[in-house]
């Protein structure tokens, strides 16, 4: 019975080049929320009989980011690799504005808090867009679901 849906995702540790504790909880909150309720189908691998649930290796090599895409038994049934250049000013902003958010949530006004919060989700959501377009015609997912994988995008991407 096909089951096309991510039930593990890690990142490349070494990838990872900084974190702090909000970061990282950024990162426990959006793997947390995608195993719990996602939407994602490697058509290569589906349309092989590998109909799911499917484990994720996310890491970036020069530049691209490295979708290994697994089975239950962690066989590896397809690599997807997709060049981040059109995501580096999303990331940089996202994280531009989560540190700010960071900040605010300790010392801001409600309102205040809000407001960035809502760039916060704007930038978000433009990004997820510019994901599920880079996935068209590789992997079917929904929009929920390419929200949260790019917070795991950006998380591999965050300097210091």
């Amino acid at each position: 019975m096909a089951d096309p849906r991510i039930s593990h995702i890690d990142l490349d540790e070494g990838t990872i080049l900084w974190r702090n504790a909000d970061i990282d909880q950024e990162r426990r909150v959006a793997v947390f929320d995608l195993i719990e309720d996602n939407s994602f189908k490697p058509l290569r691998a589906f349309s092989a009989g590998h109909e799911g649930p499917y484990r994720v290796h996310l890491s970036v090599h020069d530049g691209r980011l490295k979708l290994d895409i697994s089975d239950e038994a962690a066989q590896l049934v397809e690599t997807q690799i997709l060049g981040l250049g059109r995501f580096r000013r999303h990331i940089r902003d996202y994280f531009a504005i989560c540190g700010s958010y960071y900040q605010a949530v300790r010392k801001a006004s409600a309102r205040e808090i809000e407001t960035i919060d809502m760039a916060r989700r704007g930038v978000h959501n433009e990004a997820a867009e510019l994901l599920l377009e880079r996935l068209e015609g590789k992997i079917e997912t929904d929009f929920a679901t390419a929200r949260r994988l790019f917070t795991l995008i950006s998380v591999l991407h965050i300097r210091a």
